[in-house]
């Protein structure tokens, strides 16, 4: 079922919004660290090197939100194109 160019470009605006709503973004993930005395880290890989900064027990969920509000950016984007995509093959106005 095709969707029509009004519904399309409602969906991109309400994305726009999401996105801008979404707050701090990091990427990377929260990861324990240790076999005995576990300690919680954040790592990113890059430049093909992986950073690990300490986190403490009070950074934890701050961090996994902000990991998390990437991974919802990256989908919104993804989304977004789709529907871009479909709006320029049918010539709308974007």
């Amino acid at each position: 079922m095709k969707r029509s160019v009004e519904t399309m470009q409602r969906q991109v605006r309400k994305l726009q919004e999401e996105m801008g709503q979404l707050g701090p973004v990091m990427r990377g993930s929260v990861v324990i660290i240790g076999t005995r005395n576990k300690q919680p880290y954040f790592s990113l890989n890059k430049d093909k090197r992986t950073r690990l900064i300490y986190l403490g027990q009070k950074r934890v969920a701050g961090a996994q939100a902000y990991s998390k509000n990437y991974k919802r950016l990256l989908a919104i984007v993804e989304e977004m194109t789709i529907l871009n995509m479909e709006l320029i093959k049918r010539d709308a106005d974007l």
